[in-house]
């Protein structure tokens, strides 16, 4: 299966929803399986330099198949593969990207959130992935 426009417009819509009650402004991009923006939300007065994180957070989250953040564990000084962040023209290693699989476990896409506290931008990718906590 592959995501379609509307799917995107419903994930970007349950992030947008999720940051009201954050109150932070965001920019929210969601991303097909290669990694090609399919949806994005700039909100008044985000911060223009988090459109391309959110962008890097979603491409991150396809390129490792889970959330950005755990990429963290293997590139932070002393991990086992320190550094990775600058592979494969730059990667966003803490929260804010969330993979998007279908019914049968397939990878189809991302969302990027960024404009926030790395907790709040995480937060608002779940939510917009449909996935609470």
């Amino acid at each position: 299966m592959h995501m379609t426009l509307e799917d995107a417009q419903a994930i970007l819509q349950r992030g947008l929803d999720e940051e009201t009650g954050v109150g932070v402004p965001m920019n929210i991009a969601v991303v097909d399986g290669g990694g090609h923006l399919l949806a994005f939300a700039r909100m008044d007065k985000a911060i223009l330099g988090s459109i391309e994180i959110a962008l890097a957070k979603a491409k991150t989250s396809i390129l490792f198949n889970g959330p950005s953040e755990n990429l963290w564990e293997f590139c932070k000084p002393g991990g086992p593969a320190p550094a990775t962040e600058f592979t494969n023209g730059g990667l966003i290693p803490y929260a804010g990207g969330f993979a998007l699989h279908d019914e049968s476990g397939d990878l189809i896409g991302a969302v990027g959130v960024s404009g926030g506290m790395p907790l709040q931008d995480g937060q608002v990718a779940r939510a917009a992935a449909g996935k609470s906590g």
